[in-house]
């Protein structure tokens, strides 16, 4: 396969998917959706598809996997693909364990996480899995579309109830008429336009988040799809209007960047034939241009950022290397690098010097190479 013919980590594969499909109109929040609404609502069956292929090869460890992706749409993605999927999940995942510390019955310390066009991702069922409720406290905001789909697919699945240690008959659990929130001790699912947050000054807005304790955001390839003032602002509401300065909290962005070379434009070209518009990312197309915005947004204390080919040359282990190497031929070492040049994951924080210290221990990419 040519190189110019790979459009991102998510979106190649054989065959072909069918969306999640979209909301019409103006949802509950009393935004208009549009058509380019649908489009970023529909990106998330491209990573579920993408995460299931990954699982299913043996490159990931997630039972919950299959239980959120549409069976009618699964399909096995390219090697390249799988590899960038697993390099994303498992860098993303040491960045959270890092922010959480092990975990021990008797701890007090307790975290919370933000995860921002959440979709049905499965890092909520993981975590809460293997910690106990009073540790963690996790929100996803999506589009109502989306929420309302993982909802449905947590009330009908026993294991998904298991992992956040709820069932049917919990008195713990509150899911809205509409059967697009829901909220426990330990989890809460918010239907919600990241835009409405810009101009939003209530912390009403995100009811059961507590603002006292050390918080981690996480944006797997959602900011990108907003203007690039409304990026900026959606994280202002979070580091200005609703966490207090005292608190300590942090921001880890997955992202494509260097949309201006030969592989870049190609990259941007191809997305654009599927109506994705990738808005923010002119703005911030370098590691340079990365670390520098998550200063200026306020994560003062620490920045750092390394794209996909970094993370799997510093980040894996050499037997984890033979390991996922084994699974699959990747013969296309060129298109690789090209494509794991273009993502990268940035992280910041400001903190106390405690709720963040395991990132300073991490290695990042130096320069803006």
């Amino acid at each position: 396969m040519a190189a110019p013919r790979i459009p991102n980590l998510n979106t190649l594969r054989r065959g072909r998917g069918r969306g999640r499909g979209g909301l019409r109109g103006v949802d509950d929040n009393g935004t208009r959706t549009t058509g380019k609404d649908r489009v970023v609502q529909g990106t998330d069956n491209d990573a579920s598809v993408s995460r299931l292929s990954a699982v299913e090869l043996g490159y990931l460890d997630d039972p919950y996997a299959t239980a959120l992706t549409d069976p009618g749409n699964a399909t096995r993605r390219l090697p390249i693909i799988n590899r960038g999927t697993y390099v994303r999940t498992t860098a993303i995942d040491q960045l959270v364990a890092q922010f959480l510390g092990p975990y021990s019955p008797d701890a007090t310390h307790k975290k919370q996480i933000i995860s921002l066009g959440a979709g049905s991702d499965t890092r909520v069922f993981r975590l809460l899995a293997s910690r106990q409720p009073s540790d963690l406290v996790y929100h996803e905001l999506d589009f109502a579309v989306n929420t309302t789909a993982k909802i449905h697919a947590i009330r009908s699945t026993p294991r998904l109830q298991k992992a956040l240690g709820i069932d049917s008959s919990s008195q713990d659990v509150t899911v809205s008429e509409a059967g697009d929130s829901l909220h426990s001790s330990s989890y809460h699912i918010h239907p919600l336009d990241l835009r409405s947050l810009s101009s939003s000054t209530s912390p009403e807005i995100l009811p059961s988040v507590d603002t006292t304790l050390p918080t981690l955001l996480i944006s797997e390839c959602c900011l990108i799809y907003l203007l690039p003032t409304e990026a900026v602002e959606v994280v202002s509401f979070f580091t200005e209007r609703l966490f207090p300065p005292t608190t300590p909290l942090g921001l880890i962005l997955y992202e494509p960047i260097r949309p201006d070379d030969a592989f870049g434009r190609t990259m941007v070209s191809n997305l654009a034939t599927r109506g994705i518009q990738l808005q923010t990312l002119h703005k911030y197309a370098t590691l340079k241009a990365q670390r520098t915005r998550l200063h200026e947004q306020g994560f003062v204390s620490g920045q750092a950022v390394a794209d996909i080919e970094f993370l799997w040359e510093r980040w894996v282990g050499e037997q984890e290397k033979e390991r996922v190497s084994r699974l699959e031929m990747l013969d296309e070492m060129e298109e690789w690098q090209l494509l794991a040049r273009h993502y990268c994951i940035a992280w910041g924080w400001r903190d106390d010097a405690a709720a963040f210290q395991g990132w300073t221990m991490l290695q990042a990419q130096p320069g803006d190479v």
